[in-house]
């Protein structure tokens, strides 16, 4: 197998390995669902990312009933909610390294303090 986002697979081995038809993954493509990379003579190629993506496509459909609009929708969403995960996964970790800055200020200045009220001299 590939590593994840590189694309290796032309279309009829992607084809074969998502379980589908390579017709099916033009569609998918021309609905907007997935998009592959072409090279210089516009051959089509798949990665493993794709390939997960071409099954969870197929998995709502089949499975699911659902249409190819609302697995689009679907898609958008589950971006979206990724997206919005990693956003505050960095919020997160900024508003940590302020508290730890805050907690090495506070600390400065309880020392500061603590020494000029036992009378210590600057």
């Amino acid at each position: 197998m590939a590593g994840g986002h590189r694309p290796v697979y032309v279309i009829s081995i992607a084809a074969g390995l998502a379980g589908c038809h390579p017709r099916t993954l033009r569609i998918y493509e021309e609905e907007g669902l997935l998009e592959p990379v072409r090279t210089e003579t516009n051959i089509r190629l798949y990665s493993d990312d794709d390939l997960q993506r071409v099954r969870v496509i197929r998995y709502l459909t089949q499975v699911r009933g659902v249409n190819l609009a609302g697995v689009k929708l679907l898609l958008h969403m589950r971006d979206a909610t990724d997206l919005m995960e990693d956003l505050m996964r960095e919020l997160s970790e900024l508003a940590d390294e302020d508290d730890d800055a805050g907690a090495e200020v506070d600390t400065a200045e309880t020392r500061t303090k603590r020494g000029r009220n036992e009378g210590t001299r600057f």
